[in-house]
């Protein structure tokens, strides 16, 4: 699925984006329609800033044509509120109660397709547990892993999750929370601690070189 040009941002949140400690952002940081980002510094981005600008706005257009792709897409597997603990194939899935959470280990294995694409909908919430981990095996790649939450998602200290994570509202990390993929949140505030998200591409099937976009 594509993000259009919601992929050029690691952050990108509708209200703010705040910030306490010496969080690392890899990629540019957006918010739109609000224009308040705090905490940088102490956080530090590899990528450009835009506050309340053309191309933020832009951004939360396709990032809501992304999450109503996601949203829409049918049909889903029903899996358990809980992930971890579990080995995921590619797919479509969504839980019994409407929300996911993952406590310990989540594996997601591509079986050896590196074009193979994972989509978790939540009607409500995403929480990752203090330490949780997404693990990828089988050439399963970070830009083909999507969390369609329905409204929030909470990421626990030291948490470490593989994805775009795609929220209605907010999203929140605890101290020392990673993300490889992307926090993109349309309506509400990104709030990092201590965190370390960094952007992530598709890597060429003939090519080492980073490739932008999404399958």
């Amino acid at each position: 699925m594509a993000l259009g040009t919601a992929a050029n941002f690691a952050v990108l949140a509708g209200k703010a984006v705040t910030n306490t400690g010496a969080t690392v952002v890899t990629g540019d940081l957006g918010v739109s329609p609000g224009a308040l980002v705090t905490g940088f510094p102490p956080g530090t981005k590899s990528g450009s800033t835009h506050a309340a600008d053309a191309v933020a706005a832009q951004a939360q257009t396709d990032l809501t044509t992304a999450y109503n792709d996601a949203a829409a897409r049918t049909p889903a597997t029903v899996v358990p509120t809980q992930l971890g603990g579990t080995t995921v194939t590619p797919g479509l899935y969504k839980s019994t109660g409407g929300t996911f959470q993952i406590t310990g280990d989540l594996t997601l294995d591509a079986q050896g397709d590196p074009d193979a694409v994972f989509i978790f909908q939540t009607t409500s919430t995403l929480t990752a547990a203090t330490a949780s981990t997404v693990t990828l095996t089988g050439d399963a790649q970070e830009c083909n892993v999507f969390w369609k939450v329905g409204s929030s998602a909470s990421l626990g200290t030291n948490s470490d999750l593989t994805g775009n994570i795609l929220a209605l509202n907010s999203i929140s990390t605890g101290g020392g929370a990673t993300v490889k993929g992307r926090a993109l949140a349309r309506n509400g505030i990104i709030t990092l601690n201590r965190s370390t998200i960094t952007q992530s591409f598709c890597q060429s099937p003939s090519s080492a070189t980073p490739a932008p976009g999404t399958p």
